[in-house]
């Protein structure tokens, strides 16, 4: 196998006993053997893990989920620390180094603190340890949460240039309705496309286990983050997490989503995988034409409508008249700002705001196209 960059995301129905909420200790064994067996092989490994707030419920005997944020923040910091010593204890047995890492949505959304992350990630791996990732859920805000580790896991993935992501759950694979339910479903080894998926029909459900938060909904969310960044995606059974290595051989197994060609620019995928749209700006015929097949910076002449309240600098969507989107981008002024000059040709945009400010609205270095 050549050297690769390998994401792999464990979730708590993986990690815990679904009755007690309680670590499954083989599990976890077998999974740091198979991490050290790859990282041993030259491979560059990182695991994100869930489970803090799930250990964090067995060690406080609760017996179902946290619907609060205070309570979930002060279950999870029970769990955390419980968590990194049964993740320390197996990979120093096996005398292999790994790393804690707490990330929050503002590591990914601040562009210097996504830097400064990157630059960490690589050391760590450089020096062949094995970062263990988790949401920091303890001091986490609700506006600026993940929601799951899926999404996390995927952004990680963007944000090192991964080759794989691998995310493990409690089926083997990705079926056209959930095998638990329908013993009749259909089991989808390869998805080319995630529109492939509205094809297929799938029924994915909306929910995770008992003890988690995650489900089928979310990890295809996290497959279209990161096969839009060029990471090949696999959905694949968490109690055998040696099947990650078979898979790595060439064999068919879970569900792999194809890749899309990856962009060469940091920034860029920043834009398009990390930031949340604070708003959509509509845009005419011209405009939509312009930036897809001329490669153009947007102007303000080309925005028919605002919708959203945002700041300058901030991320919005680019829609076409029928609200799909067809790029984002990051703008040079605010939704006020925008309201007064849409339609408008850019040398007016002066006097009408009294102040001379950019010529274009999204300038084309700061505006990713849309897949």
């Amino acid at each position: 196998m050549t050297k690769q960059k390998i994401v792999v995301k464990v979730g708590t129905s993986s990690l815990t006993q679904p009755t007690t909420g309680q670590l499954a200790l083989s599990t976890i064994a077998m999974l740091v053997e198979t991490l050290t067996r790859l990282r041993s092989s030259g491979h560059g490994v990182v695991l994100v893990t869930s489970g803090a707030v799930g250990v964090g419920c067995g060690r406080l005997g609760l017996k179902s989920r946290p619907q609060t944020m205070a309570l979930k923040q002060a279950v999870a910091a029970v769990g955390q620390g419980r968590l990194m010593r049964t993740y320390d204890d197996f990979f120093t047995s096996l005398q292999q180094p790994i790393a804690q890492v707490l990330l929050s949505r503002r590591d990914f959304v601040q562009r210097s603190c996504y830097v400064n992350a990157y630059a960490t990630f690589k050391e760590l791996l450089k020096l062949g340890v094995i970062p263990v990732v988790n949401e920091n859920d303890t001091v986490g805000v609700e506006e600026l949460k993940f929601g799951d580790n899926d999404t996390l896991s995927a952004l990680v993935a963007s944000l090192i240039e991964a080759d794989w992501l691998f995310l493990l759950t409690d089926v083997d694979r990705l079926y056209s309705a959930d095998p638990r339910q329908v013993p009749d479903a259909e089991p989808i080894t390869l998805v080319n496309s995630i529109e492939h998926l509205a094809e297929l029909q799938i029924q994915t459900g909306d929910s995770g286990s008992q003890w988690g938060t995650g489900g089928m909904v979310t990890k295809i969310a996290a497959a279209r983050i990161a096969t839009s960044a060029g990471v090949r995606t696999v959905i694949t059974e968490g109690r055998r997490p040696e099947t990650i290595e078979k898979i790595l051989q060439g064999e068919l197994l879970g569900t792999q989503f194809e890749p899309q060609p990856r962009t060469d620019k940091a920034r860029k995928r920043w834009i398009a995988h990390s930031l949340v749209p604070a708003g959509k700006l509509y845009l005419d015929s011209g405009a939509v034409t312009a930036i897809c097949q001329g490669g153009k910076s947007l102007l303000a002449a080309g925005v028919t409508e605002i919708e959203g309240d945002f700041n300058s600098s901030e991320a919005v969507q680019l829609c076409n008249s029928s609200g799909v989107e067809i790029a984002r981008g990051l703008v040079n002024y605010s939704s006020a700002e925008l309201r007064q000059i849409r339609g408008c040709k850019s040398e007016e945009i002066p006097t009408i705001l009294g102040y001379a400010g950019a010529e274009t609205i999204v300038h084309r270095d700061n505006l990713v196209l849309s897949n």
